[in-house]
């Protein structure tokens, strides 16, 4: 009888009494970190996955000129990892009605380890039920791109010639895993097995070979061959975390849901400490009278244990049902990118969202109801005893803080936020505590008088609710903000109006008919840029890599390792009058005359300041140019972008070919194929699927953002209403005195009203203050981006604080006001 008693006395707690908000809030955090542990766990499986599947394998080890060493192919059989090789070389490829600069890639039949190569042997069928799909290639045949059929002018079972070797072609190359989103590196592709190689004799001396070995494997192995093996300076490995930029915006992303989850759990946990104070300060006459009837400091444990257990377990049952909800939703704008079907979240969510709620609510709930245990007996009759003081249970903090330590570790932008939040709440306190000293120095109506008193006369109460209220309206800000910052970035480096196609190794001669036709055709275009391929040999008297550093044969030593990878490879110049207009300067000032601009990262990089004198080598010819400016690029933006940028007399009289891109619509394939027939020597690279598909990624990722921000703040509200719950809750006893002083209702309520009004006013402004801080600082240091003022928050802020003080407070207001009715 007696445990029914408790289990109905602990239910009506958790649902009617003082601890349904704890309950929500605990339920929020276990929530929120269930479906984004779950949805982060998906993303980087199948980001894994998809990067490895590009590459056609685990791992490729890459190098130019020299084959594979027999060593290192040896070294990876001895680990057990599976080996695919492969040789690429550019060269021409001619049929009875054309010619055509191809990609020959020569592969074994077990390419690829990873991903799908898909060749399709009936190209010209119309019924796709037909197609006969291959997935490897045999030898003696010859695979070639679609667009090679066109330029070249050949259909199934005709001869190509590569080289040496005439070749009777066998299909077209459907899917190709391996995508290059470089334009300067993509030519259309022809494919033949390894053995055929020799056939073409293009595999000679100082021609543009490139040799590749692909690994698969467990992990742990290809760490080891990575390790085992030194490489030369002409080789480099590949990974799926160092290809391409396009996963720079997934990575931010990725950092935006961290931080969002880190203020969620903040606010969430602020919600739990107030409201767990707020129930030890109304149990504390419950805990009295039950000491007083001769209940024992064991069974009252027991007591708070039971309601401790029952409030977790309720919490973590919503919550994980919620969460579940909740991840479906946060991936329900991602389904046409998420495989079918997707990969297993395993049980580190379930682990990670219970964990987290035990780290952030025992240490919450822990010290209140240590300190309600203390309580005396004596307190029940009004006595003014003292209670013991339980220092050791503020050791229960150091759950969070050694998780937090071990979680964060070295990042950066998640212990700038911390720090930085905690200084910023105690600066607004004071300055909200500071501006209503200000404003009772002037003269007010009694109402506003009334309440700037009761503001500055409890003043540590008045700084932290202000402090409190403040940094609760400005994380609002700082999520919704970030995230509109975040997307307004991607969207200004991808426009809706970016170029799709890229038309490189125009000849000079061609330049000026190939732009006429376009603007004839009404297809926008960028400048024609001229293009030559080159390195850079010396900073001032400083060499920094040898003039032909492909036929290095002598192990990478420590110092070649730290390298930069544009010290490695052959970089594309070009020379123009006068700078694009979507590059911006950073420092000095452009000039015409032997000078070259450079790109900001790899200025940083190589330590390259305004005034170096660069030496550089084209085709075994060198030249030196002085740095005039520092430019910052945006890469994602797919506009012709270049490291180095000549003024004209430094390199216009080497042999370059031209490039120019533009933007056709999927209607306009036509165009596409006309230019190929008219220009036969010009390579046009169509990356329209690849941009379609970054816009696709770029618009549901950020829906995704935006039910999360959406989510945020709602338990910023959380926050929000629990402040003031409690603050209203408190004024309980004074409105009873001032009554019994003699106020009026109309009184009392015009003095609740200005009072809260004030604390409205000021926490928005204070906030709005904040947040410009902390978007400044979070935008600049941990996302990279521009900062940029929001200055109508000093007005948005405000007038949102006002309209949550009425929609919350006028239930409450009516409910303390009630007893003064006649």
């Amino acid at each position: 009888m007696k445990n029914n008693l408790l289990l109905k006395w602990r239910w009506r707690e958790c649902w009617q009494g003082q601890l349904w908000p704890i309950t929500l809030a605990l339920s929020l955090i276990i929530a929120c970190v269930f479906a984004l542990s779950a949805l982060v766990t998906r993303v980087d499986k199948i980001m894994v996955d998809q990067g490895r599947s590009a590459l056609g394998a685990d791992l490729v080890l890459v190098s130019n000129q020299q084959p594979i060493s027999p060593d290192t192919l040896a070294s990876a059989k001895k680990l057990g990892l599976t080996i695919s090789q492969q040789t690429r070389i550019r060269t021409m490829a001619f049929s009875d009605n054309g010619m055509q600069l191809i990609s020959l890639k020569a592969m074994e039949t077990n390419y690829p380890l990873r991903g799908e190569l898909q060749l399709d042997a009936n190209p010209l069928t119309a019924n796709a039920k037909t197609l006969t799909m291959l997935q490897h290639v045999q030898p003696n045949e010859l695979w070639l791109a679609e667009r090679l059929f066109n330029l070249l002018d050949v259909s199934i079972g005709d001869t190509v010639a590569i080289g040496d070797a005439e070749l009777t072609v066998s299909g077209k190359i459907a899917e190709d895993p391996e995508l290059s989103f470089n334009p300067f590196n993509q030519m259309p592709s022809a494919i033949i097995h390894l053995d055929d190689i020799a056939k073409t004799g293009a595999v000679v001396p100082g021609g543009r070979l490139s040799y590749r070995a692909y690994f698969s494997g467990p992990d742990s192995a290809l760490n080891q061959l990575q390790q085992e093996i030194s490489i030369t300076a002409s080789q480099r490995w590949l990974s799926e975390q160092s290809q391409g930029r396009s996963a720079e915006f997934i990575n931010k992303a990725q950092q935006y849901l961290s931080l969002t989850l880190l203020l969620v759990l903040l606010m969430a946990s602020a919600t739990l400490v107030l409201t767990s104070q707020h129930y030890r300060n109304s149990q504390q006459s419950t805990v009295a009278m039950l000491k007083s009837l001769g209940a024992s400091q064991a069974w009252l444990r027991r007591w708070l244990a039971g309601q401790l257990a029952m409030l977790f377990g309720l919490s973590i049952a919503i919550g994980i049902s919620c969460g579940f909800l909740l991840e479906q939703l946060l991936r329900l704008p991602l389904t046409d990118l998420l495989p079918d079907p997707l990969p297993s979240i395993g049980f580190s969510p379930w682990l990670v969202s219970i964990g987290i709620a035990l780290l952030v609510g025992l240490p919450s709930m822990g010290i209140s109801l240590l300190h309600l245990l203390a309580t005396p007996a004596t307190s029940i009759i009004g006595q003014d005893t003292p209670t013991k003081k339980q220092y050791w249970a503020y050791s229960l903090l150091l759950l969070p803080l050694i998780s937090l330590i071990v979680w964060f570790g070295n990042n950066k932008m998640m212990w700038l936020t911390l720090v930085g939040l905690a200084v910023i709440l105690v600066l607004l306190g004071a300055l909200g505590l500071l501006i209503t000293k200000l404003l009772q120095q002037k003269r007010w109506g009694p109402a506003v008088t009334l309440a700037l008193s009761r503001l500055n006369r409890s003043r540590v109460a008045s700084m932290a609710q202000l402090g409190a209220l403040t940094c609760s309206l400005m994380l609002l800000s700082v999520i919704w903000l970030l995230r509109s910052d975040l997307l307004n970035d991607w969207q200004q480096t991808l426009p809706a109006n970016a170029p799709n196609v890229f038309a490189i190794n125009i000849a000079p001669e061609q330049v000026d008919a190939y732009i006429n036709q376009l603007d004839q055709w009404q297809l926008d275009h960028s400048q024609a840029y001229p293009v030559i391929r080159g390195r850079l040999t010396q900073r001032n008297d400083e060499v920094l890599q040898s003039v032909s550093p492909a036929v290095a044969t002598k192990p990478e030593t420590e110092a070649d390792k730290e390298k930069d990878s544009a010290l490695r490879r052959e970089l594309n110049f070009t020379w123009l009058p006068q700078l694009p207009s979507h590059n911006e300067v950073l420092e000095g000032e452009w000039s015409t005359e032997r000078g070259v601009s450079v790109e900001q990262d790899i200025a940083e990089r190589l330590n390259i300041k305004l005034g170096d004198t660069l030496h550089f080598s084209v085709n075994s010819q060198s030249f030196s140019a002085k740095v005039n400016s520092i430019r910052k690029v945006e890469w994602r933006n797919m506009k012709p972008n270049f490291y180095f940028i000549f003024s004209p007399d430094v390199m216009a009289d080497l042999p370059t070919t031209w490039l120019v891109s533009f933007r056709i619509d999927d209607q306009q394939t036509g165009l596409l194929n006309q230019l190929a027939r008219d220009y036969a020597t010009v390579s046009l690279l169509d990356l329209r699927s690849m941009a379609t598909r970054i816009q696709s990624l770029l618009q549901q990722v950020a829906w995704s953002l935006t039910v999360l921000a959406a989510l945020a703040v709602l338990s910023g509200l959380l926050l929000v209403l629990t402040l003031l719950r409690l603050s209203v809750s408190q004024r309980q006893q004074e409105i009873k005195l001032y009554r019994t002083l003699g106020a009026s209702k109309k009184r009392i309520s015009a003095t609740l009203w200005a009072e809260y009004g004030l604390m409205a006013l000021i926490a928005g402004f204070t906030a709005a203050l904040g947040a410009q801080g902390i978007i400044a600082a979070v935008v600049k240091w941990g996302f990279e981006l521009p900062v940029q003022p929001h200055f109508y928050l000093f007005i948005t802020l405000p007038v949102l604080a006002l309209a949550l003080i009425y929609v919350i407070t006028l239930s409450m207001f009516k409910q303390l006001l009630a007893p003064l009715r006649a």
